[in-house]
């Protein structure tokens, strides 16, 4: 029985990628990317000359059991991703559930994940958070947004550059524009930037500028106002 290698891959800096994940992209015998022509750019970074195959959104149902088939017959195979750890927002999750139900071993490799700088950048409470990934783009988006209006803890969201805007107006209207947010951009590349500050206040920086590169929104959480307590003074006997 082969096994199913969860690789993580760099977000943005090819050197963030770990010795490890290069040793077992070189000893798998098939890998399985988002996009072959992105993962080529690493593969060729690395000397990794190990057979590339596709695996996506839009075909992972079709070709799962191909692979289950693969795994069975005793070959290795590494999953990867454009970017950072498979199914944390990108697609393995249909693949992994397969191989869980048929008793086939499965091992993801720590690595990158872009939420996890961005959250850690934003200064905003890091004990207690949750991953919304990316919001709905059109039919339950407000629904979602106004979900969370109660929300304590710190929120983290994916968001595309041309969406950006929209989606800080949105929360201004859910949260209030005094919301603290943090928005980290490009995060390890050359280009990295994080912005603080209130909802307006990151709205009009952003309004300022052409927004390029991927787009990690961190909201801080609604404050958990404490009750005053009443002290009562008891009368001398």
């Amino acid at each position: 029985m082969g096994k199913l290698y969860i690789v993580p891959t760099p977000v943005g800096n090819l050197e963030d990628i770990s010795y490890r994940a290069i040793r077992i992209l070189k000893e798998v015998d098939l890998i399985l990317a988002e996009d072959t022509r992105t993962s080529s750019v690493l593969m060729k970074h690395f000397e990794i000359s190990t057979k590339l195959s596709s695996h996506h959104k839009f075909n992972e149902k079709q070709s799962t059991q191909s692979v289950i088939d693969k795994l069975e017959s005793g070959i290795d195979i590494a999953l990867i991703s454009d970017a950072g750890t498979p199914l944390i927002s990108d697609p393995g999750y249909f693949l992994v559930n397969k191989c869980v139900e048929e008793g086939i071993i499965v091992e993801c490799l720590p690595g990158a994940t872009a939420f996890v700088p961005a959250l850690v950048n934003s200064g905003f409470n890091t004990e207690s958070f949750c991953f919304e990934g990316f919001l709905p783009h059109k039919k339950g988006r407000q629904t979602k947004i106004m979900s969370l209006v109660d929300e304590t803890r710190t929120m983290i969201f994916y968001e595309s550059p041309n969406r950006l805007l929209k989606c800080l107006e949105q929360f201004k209207e859910a949260f209030g524009e005094e919301r603290r947010v943090s928005i980290s951009r490009e995060i390890s590349k050359f280009h990295e930037e994080n912005f603080r500050g209130t909802i307006c206040e990151v709205i009009a920086h952003f309004s300022s500028k052409t927004v390029k590169g991927e787009i990690v929104i961190v909201l801080e959480g609604k404050e958990i106002k404490k009750e005053k307590k009443k002290y009562i003074k008891k009368d001398r006997e």
